[in-house]
């Protein structure tokens, strides 16, 4: 059976992070080997949420893998919430994804700004992951700051390309930039492989309302359809799909909750599109 590693944070009340990365890629039919970063109470849209930082069991975590003589089909990171964390996920990549996928989301900022306690130079830092990165997935904000670029929500495709190309040329074999439209109602993702210099571009309907925690159903989905034999550009249709699906669901549901989509619901569509 095939196994993926996830190195992000999980919140016992929210789908995001590791709520979302464990069960989307064990329905896929992979084993998800967990790295917690830390264990908090709700995701960070709630207020007053609980935070205990597990940064220091990550390297006895990986010690005793190796020790196991555990592998990995693909290691995936998520957020991140300190430089001590990129440090030993660089770690990670260096003692377990020798002949392995290693693909980063950089979740550090949106709309234009980083994230609440993130800084430009925390951003250089995740840079210099991404670059060890064989797939990097970031949405136009984070993209920007990771090339310390100015962030414009007006662009056209050439420019979504330029970004593209400047990625890659940090290191990462692929990237893809995801929230991306072109057409009003639409909403997909742009990619590009540098190995094969060819880009790629999928939009689906853009859904009334948007959701916390939809980007890592996505990279999560990326990542498990990569790992069962998927193409990149298959995979990536994957991903977005399933997450159409799963916003479609939660607004069809009379008082649904605006702290994430149900995504369980979803899985059934996810299997059919993965084997069809």
């Amino acid at each position: 059976m095939k196994r993926i590693a996830t190195m992000q944070d999980i919140s016992c009340v929210g789908k995001c992070s590791l709520t979302v990365a464990l069960p989307v890629i064990s329905a896929m039919g992979i084993e998800a080997a967990v790295i917690p970063t830390a264990v908090l109470s709700t995701h960070t849209m709630f207020q007053g949420f609980t935070f205990c930082d597990l940064t220091d069991e990550i390297k006895g975590i990986m010690d005793h893998w190796e020790k196991e003589q555990f592998d990995f089909e693909a290691i995936y990171t998520g957020y991140l919430g300190s430089f001590r964390q990129i440090d030993l996920a660089k770690e990670l990549f260096e003692r377990f994804a020798k002949n392995s996928l290693k693909l980063v989301d950089p979740c550090m900022a949106d709309n234009g700004q980083l994230y609440y306690g993130f800084t430009p130079e925390f951003a250089k830092a995740m840079n210099s992951l991404c670059a060890k990165a064989d797939i990097i997935v970031p949405n136009l904000t984070e993209a920007s700051f990771l090339l310390d670029i100015p962030y414009t929500p007006e662009y056209d495709e050439a420019y979504i390309q330029d970004v593209l190309r400047k990625l890659c040329a940090e290191g990462a074999k692929k990237a893809v930039l995801t929230g991306i439209s072109f057409e009003e109602g639409t909403l997909g993702a742009y990619a590009y492989d540098s190995e094969a210099d060819q880009f790629f571009f999928y939009a689906t309907k853009e859904e009334a309302e948007h959701f916390h925690g939809t980007g890592d159903i996505w990279a999560s989905t990326l990542c498990g359809a990569l790992a069962n034999g998927k193409d990149f550009e298959e995979s990536i249709r994957i991903a977005c799909d399933y997450v159409r699906e799963c916003i479609r669901l939660t607004l069809a549901e009379e008082n649904h909750n605006t702290y994430g989509v149900n995504f369980e619901q979803a899985v059934p569509y996810l299997l059919q599109r993965l084997n069809g």
